[in-house]
């Protein structure tokens, strides 16, 4: 069991890198609770202007430490009304020091694949393992979110016309600045063959460079419903709860007969 639980406690850090790409978006926080996708709310949710709701396959792009190859995270997103889900599958990422054996061990506990749900309005996230039909809810930390009632003021200047994913595009240097002063600062491409939508948005969060790409975008907004916890899914009250017990369930099934060393 210890060597379990020592080996259980490697894999949250890896999952949950910090202040890495787990943490897009204006105002992410950092700190080892696990992975929180990428932040579509408060100052980003005005990056959107009118596009309320909507999903799209999300390609984030940054990079962790001295490594020069970026970490890219391929995945899809829904968006409506602040609150964000990301689905994510951590065995397709590139850039992460991940040997295959490893990729194919949490594949086989069932935790490759991850939900990301980010609720502003009741100022919690929830992460979801489908292939453990578990959950663990956080709170939103300070940054995480902004609150309903938040005023922003969004300056935005034309710098160039490119062509990104096949739409053309007005490059724009977007500026938003909270009721507070703070400013957050962009790089968006908005592409006009979509009502404008931002199919490209460079940051800089924590010192680090930021870089979402949105594919295959439908500007119908998403069900209401892609916003809860997975049906049939076990609560749990902290990550490491869920995880452990969650290899326990899998090594009791037989789906994975030790831990990895």
């Amino acid at each position: 069991m210890k060597i379990l639980t020592a080996w259980l406690a490697a894999l949250l850090f890896l999952v949950a890198p910090g202040e890495t790409w787990a943490q897009v978006g204006p105002g992410g926080g950092g700190g080892m609770g696990g992975p929180k996708g990428p932040n579509l709310s408060g100052a980003m949710a005005k990056l959107f202007g009118e596009h309320t709701g909507f999903s799209a396959t999300l390609e984030m792009q940054t990079k962790m430490g001295n490594n020069p190859e970026p970490i890219v995270m391929p995945g899809k997103v829904a968006f409506l009304d602040g609150k964000s889900r990301f689905e994510m599958d951590m065995t397709q990422a590139k850039g992460i020091p991940m040997r295959p054996e490893q990729a194919a061990q949490m594949k086989a506990m069932g935790m490759g694949e991850m939900i990301v749900i980010s609720r502003p309005d009741k100022k919690i996230s929830c992460l979801a393992y489908p292939g453990l039909q578990s959950h663990v809810e956080m709170p939103l930390q300070d940054g995480d979110g902004a609150s309903a009632d938040a005023k922003f003021k969004v300056d935005s200047t034309e710098v160039g016309k490119e062509t990104v994913e096949g739409h053309p595009c007005v490059k724009n240097k977007v500026v938003v600045t909270d009721d507070q002063g703070r400013k957050f600062e962009s790089t968006v491409w908005n592409a006009t063959d979509l009502k404008n939508f931002p199919v490209k948005i460079e940051s800089v969060q924590n010192s680090t460079p930021v870089t979402m790409i949105f594919k295959d975008v439908k500007l119908a907004k998403p069900d209401a419903t892609a916003f809860e916890a997975p049906a049939n899914s076990t609560k749990y009250t902290d990550m490491m709860t869920m995880m452990r017990e969650g290899v326990m369930k899998k090594m009791s099934a037989g789906g994975l007969s030790q831990p990895p060393k």
